[in-house]
């Protein structure tokens, strides 16, 4: 087990001391409840902190208007956190015990699922006790904290990889609210691509044949198809050909949504702009790169039959992780001295609440033991193995990734809890989940000893030689021979890539009408059919 030295111990007693106003900063941020590159409130609040507490912070970093990096410290180990605080559309939840999306909004604006209000209070309250404690005693080190966007998007983080801003790293922490106390040891996730397709009615006139029809009629000549048909045709190809892309293994993912689909009127014009995203996550860049070739494929073709130019803008290209087994060591003997959350009897009442609400029956306990122990890192990557093929070594996409190939990295992942099912099979209604992340009751517990953690990690990376080195030595091997290694892979978005936060994301808007979300509050529905 990790040792407890006065500076360790100094940080534990800084976040004790300063529980309350992070518990606060946490709500602050889940009520924001700003999505994807949307997230100008979340930013200042930690922008504004972080200036407070004597980091040097760059706002907009990376040309993201609402990233940032601050920085703190000289000499010694560089090593980084981070934040994220972007919530999903759809998800917009009271944290009351019984279904209420957010009064005066639209009823699926955006909200915290995960949440990451809790994983950037931690990533911060880590960083922030560090810091108190190197200011304490003395203790040589430089600390990097992230503010990361659009993690949803996988957005922020390969474009501040792109960019250099992860060069010259001794070590980074990574963290996520899960339902286990743990501290992920080889499998990790894999890779995720996004991009958009612009479809544009250009020269809508050069279709058909003018002279077929009298003298200034020509909307009566046959109308060009145009950018919506344009997009009707990519959404039903890729549908058609996907199930040719790869055999149904590996728990690959290729989801789309429509950004503008015209944005026009019903009349005799053809519709001239049309835009729809595609993301798709699987376990290696070959796969990647197959369902890339196979989208432009369909891309181009739909253009051509519509009379349309198609564009490409890319959103985000992720790499696979890269694991660390020392930082993941260090880190649980870290955990392990910390301890699992511990939930008391307000965060139980709620809980039994929600059950009553739904008609269930109140348990004593309402959450899962998981939640309230500790699983060693080498036991959950029994369960997750047990889950994949053999050959399957990465499921699923988060941008964390990106940190792993530019120094030792590690994901510590805490508590956040769910409510234990009463029966085999049975599933909560979603509110539910998302109502307990506005629980500071329930949610501090898990964000707490996240925090406690990463800065206990961050102080042993300042101050024990051999615990850093024995991880770089691993990133060496791993790379085949560090950053620009035989293995090492650099980051896939070019250096002069424009972030973009520019397209038609979900946002708030203030209009005579008030403040609402995109899509405008509605009077009613209509009748039902």
């Amino acid at each position: 087990m990790s040792e407890r030295y006065p500076a360790k111990q100094y940080a534990m007693d800084w976040i004790e001391e300063n529980r309350q106003r992070l518990s606060d900063l946490d709500i602050e941020i889940w009520n924001y409840a700003e999505p994807a590159w949307r997230e100008y409130k979340s930013a200042k609040a930690y922008v504004e902190l972080l200036r407070a507490d004597g980091w040097d912070v760059e706002e907009g970093s990376g040309e993201m208007p609402t990233a940032f990096v601050a920085r703190w410290g000289d000499g010694g180990p560089v090593l980084g956190a981070y934040a994220e605080y972007d919530a999903v559309p759809g998800n917009s939840q009271q944290p009351a015990p019984f279904r209420a999306p957010r009064e005066g909004l639209h009823p699926y604006t955006s909200g915290h699922t995960d949440p990451h209000s809790m994983l950037g209070v931690a990533g911060l309250t880590g960083a922030l006790a560090a810091k108190a404690a190197m200011e304490k005693y003395g203790i040589k080190g430089q600390l990097v904290f992230f503010g990361e966007p659009a993690e949803k998007l996988c957005g922020s983080k390969p474009i501040h990889a792109a960019k250099g801003y992860y060069d010259g790293f001794d070590a980074f922490i990574c963290y996520h609210p899960w339902p286990q106390n743990t501290v992920e040891w080889q499998s990790h996730f894999g890779a995720y691509y996004a991009c958009v397709f612009t479809f544009e009615c250009v020269e809508p006139e050069a279709w058909g044949d003018p002279t077929a029809v009298p003298a200034g009629a020509n909307r009566l000549a046959g109308r060009v198809p145009g950018a919506v048909d344009a997009l009707m045709l990519m959404y039903t190809n890729t549908k058609f050909t996907r199930d040719a892309m790869f055999a149904a293994a590996g728990n690959w993912t290729l989801n789309e949504v429509i950004l503008h689909a015209g944005d026009a009127t019903a009349d005799n014009l053809p519709p001239r702009f049309s835009q729809i995203q595609y993301a798709w996550r699987t376990t290696d860049l070959k796969m990647q790169e197959r369902i890339w070739e196979v989208l432009a494929d369909n891309a181009r073709h739909a253009a051509a039959v519509t009379g349309c130019e198609v564009s490409v803008r890319w959103v985000s290209k992720t790499r696979v992780a890269l694991p660390n087994q020392a930082m993941a060591d260090l880190t649980w003997r870290n955990l392990a001295q910390v301890g699992p959350p511990e939930y008391d009897e307000s965060a139980r009442a709620f809980g039994r609440e929600i059950q009553k609400n739904l008609g269930l029956a109140q348990m004593d306990n309402p959450f899962p033991p998981d939640v309230s122990q500790l699983l060693p890192p080498q036991d959950y990557e029994a369960q997750v193995r047990s889950q994949l093929p053999p050959w399957q070594q990465f499921i699923g996409a988060d941008d964390y990734v990106e940190y792993m190939w530019h120094a030792p990295s590690v994901r510590l992942l805490t508590a956040r809890p769910r409510l234990r099912p009463p029966s085999a099979g049975y599933q909560y209604p979603a509110w539910t989940y998302l109502a307990m992340g506005g629980r500071p009751e329930i949610m501090d517990p898990g964000m707490f000893v996240a925090g406690q953690t990463i800065a206990a990690t961050l102080l042993d990376l300042a101050t024990k030689e051999d615990e850093l080195a024995k991880a770089k030595a691993e990133f060496v091997e791993r790379t085949g021979g560090g950053v620009g290694g035989k293995h090492w892979v650099g980051p896939l978005l070019p250096r002069d890539i424009v972030p973009p936060h520019d397209l038609k994301w979900p946002e708030y808007i203030t209009t005579e009408r008030g403040d609402e979300w995109v899509v405008p509050t509605p009077i009613t529905r209509g009748e039902k059919l």
